[in-house]
């Protein structure tokens, strides 16, 4: 009769054991150690997403991408009951689902055009607003080894994309373009996602992702839709899980530590991204995207020190 619950129990042993082995380090560190965990998660996510789009309109893979993370939620709702996932500020919930939503518009349209190592950099841009905007609204204070850190990697991400933020050549360039507007619709998504962790629950923040970007995307998704095959609807299915353990990382990240302390080991997605891209289409990364990824992977490994040390 337990057997239902066996699942969520090894869950709740592996969490933890998690943490227990990662409580005696700085809040910042954990913080770094979650967001790493996302991005790992997320690159894997990002190169399914792209072998789906390549094959299904972006704006159906879109909604059934959020769709199959809110069934994947669902159990879990089931379990704790509603009352434990209403959320004290709707009006927040929707207002990130609808942020959330207008820069997965962006980011799904180029991501079938660009190759992956490319479309992570660009994102890259997103951590500027992000700690921009933390400054401004949530007075986080802004060291100058998180500046320092942001530059390096920022610098990084420029080797490996500059040549190709034109649009010029084939209208490859276009594309580098949409996939940039993207990053301050995802920075913005963040921040009020930052705000929501001071008074709800990583859970309901889930959810509710879920529930306002799978509503918000269902009018797009309809007009050219189609119907997929028994391995697309699989592979939906894995992003499903992919994205709410993603989601669910960088939310804790965002409660552990400050948003700002957390941007620098973005960058070591790009690692992962060009990685996937060689793995599963055959895209080697170039001399710039390895140059680039050194930078980047420098800046990360001494932003973490710095602030271990500080915290110290």
């Amino acid at each position: 009769m337990n057997r239902p619950h066996r699942p969520a129990g090894l869950l709740r042993r592996a969490h933890d054991a998690i943490h227990s082995r990662t409580a005696h380090l700085p809040p910042t560190t954990r913080g770094l150690l979650w967001s790493a965990g996302a991005g790992l998660t997320f690159s894997v996510l990002n190169a399914l997403m792209r072998a789906l789009a390549l094959h299904i309109d972006p704006f159906q893979a879109q909604f059934l991408r959020y769709l199959f993370g809110l069934l994947v939620l669902l159990p879990l709702v089931a379990r704790h009951g509603l009352a434990a996932y209403r959320p004290k500020h709707i009006g927040g919930q929707f207002t990130r689902g609808a942020l959330h939503t207008a820069g997965l518009c962006l980011w799904f349209i180029a991501l079938p055009r660009i190759p992956l190592a490319d479309m992570t950099a660009i994102g890259f841009t997103g951590p500027i607003f992000i700690m921009i905007g933390a400054w401004l609204f949530f007075k986080e204070p802004m060291h100058w080894e998180r500046w320092m850190a942001t530059a390096l990697g920022f610098a990084g991400v420029m080797i490996v994309v500059g040549p190709k933020l034109s649009i010029g050549q084939g209208g490859g360039g276009l594309w580098h373009l949409v996939m940039l507007g993207s990053a301050p619709l995802f920075a913005a998504s963040f921040l009020v996602t930052k705000a929501l962790t001071r008074y709800e629950t990583t859970g309901t923040i889930l959810v509710w992702q879920a529930i306002t970007v799978t509503l918000f995307s269902l009018p797009l998704a309809l007009p050219n839709w189609q119907a997929p095959t028994a391995w697309e609807w699989a592979g939906f299915a894995v992003c499903g899980v992919l994205g709410s353990a993603g989601h669910f990382f960088l939310t804790r990240s965002y409660r552990v530590a400050d948003i700002s302390a957390t941007q620098s080991v973005k960058f070591l997605d790009l690692i992962w991204s060009a990685a996937m891209g060689w793995l599963f289409f055959s895209d080697l990364p170039t001399f710039s995207t390895l140059l680039g990824g050194v930078i980047i992977s420098a800046a990360t490994l001494w932003m973490a020190r710095r602030e271990a040390q500080r915290a110290r």
